[in-house]
């Protein structure tokens, strides 16, 4: 998976508007690795496009497209629900409320070399996880139906809530405020890059950490305690860290749907269920599924760019609808 991961990022590095050839990549990267200066007078043009433009958006499609599978895997383990996703309970939607909420204060606050956004988006997430959780525990005990019932529902108003603020601004913001919503990896520069890649770092880290937990997690709260785990800390841990990550990506991509839910899914088939290989996996997984589906979204119609979101659900869409067809036939046959 990881020399697949390579050889996307590679070929994606290529396509685009401005097609590069493989040898004009090579000695673009290979100038710049040996004077770390710009290159040719006619080669001026690719090196922007390639180094400047394409390979940060790169990157970072595939740090938020692992985020997501990643945290898609673990929201799934812990709810003990394969539909389970940061979409399905509402943490997505709470840190995007908390980023348009930003954005509409016109505040002109930076740190890290990028705006305060994802930190807006973090407590927005923050807050939202902290009031499902207060919702559905009861006597020290989180009963999972009723988060993931209570996600649902405040998914819903959520929702409603951003259609309502987006509604209710300036013409002018409107435009930038939708087409963030539906999806845009094309913002930000290689220090920005570096500053969301340190929260999720520390995020992936501690789900990693978590893996073992994972495991007997699946087999039930009771049967995990008997065996020696504190099921109540490794869910408070898995959760706190999902909102830290989803509040990292989501504040700089938008809202990306189906990515949590696919690749698990996919995953799982090839490797099995085992956490300490599946979240791995789900980061490598992850990273090829959309830094391909972004250069599909910023070639198709070229020089038009459709919104990463929008090649994410036409893919999820159907892949959802195949997963019930086959229960359907699953159960048929039995």
């Amino acid at each position: 998976m990881v020399l697949i991961w390579i050889f996307t990022v590679l070929i994606c590095l290529l396509q685009g508007t401005e097609p590069i050839t493989l040898s004009d990549a090579i000695r673009i990267i290979g100038a710049r690795l040996s004077s770390g200066s710009a290159e040719a007078v006619d080669l001026s043009k690719e090196t922007t496009i390639l180094l400047e433009i394409r390979l940060p958006r790169v990157l970072l499609a595939g740090l938020v497209g692992g985020t997501l599978a990643m945290v898609g895997v673990t929201l799934q383990a812990l709810l003990r629900n394969p539909l389970a996703d940061p979409f399905v309970i509402g943490i997505s939607s709470g840190t995007a409320l908390g980023v348009v909420c930003f954005l509409l204060t016109g505040l002109n606050v930076s740190f890290w070399g990028m705006t305060a956004s994802p930190l807006f988006g973090f407590l927005g997430g923050l807050m939202t996880l902290f009031f499902l959780y207060s919702l559905s525990r009861v006597h020290g005990r989180i009963f999972v139906q009723t988060l993931l019932l209570g996600g649902v529902i405040l998914n819903a108003m959520l929702s409603a809530v951003i259609m309502f603020t987006t509604y209710m601004v300036d013409a002018n913001k409107v435009m930038g405020i939708v087409y963030w919503l539906m999806g845009n990896l094309g913002s930000l520069d290689f220090k920005a890059l570096a500053a969301v890649a340190f929260y999720t770092v520390v995020g992936m880290a501690v789900l990693l950490k978590s893996a073992r937990g994972l495991n007997l997690l699946a087999l039930g709260d009771e049967t995990a305690v008997t065996l020696g785990l504190d099921a109540e800390r490794t869910k408070r841990l898995a959760f706190f860290a999902s909102a830290l990550l989803i509040g990292a990506v989501v504040s700089v991509s938008g809202l990306i749907s189906f990515v949590g839910i696919m690749i698990p899914h996919v995953l799982r088939i090839l490797i099995g269920p085992d956490h300490r290989l599946l979240l791995p996996a789900s980061v490598l997984g992850g990273g090829i599924f959309l830094v391909a589906a972004d250069t599909i979204a910023r070639s198709l119609i070229s020089p038009t760019e459709i919104p990463v979101g929008v090649i994410t659900a036409l893919c999820g869409g159907p892949f959802f609808l195949f997963l019930l067809w086959r229960g359907r036939t699953r159960y048929s046959a039995s």
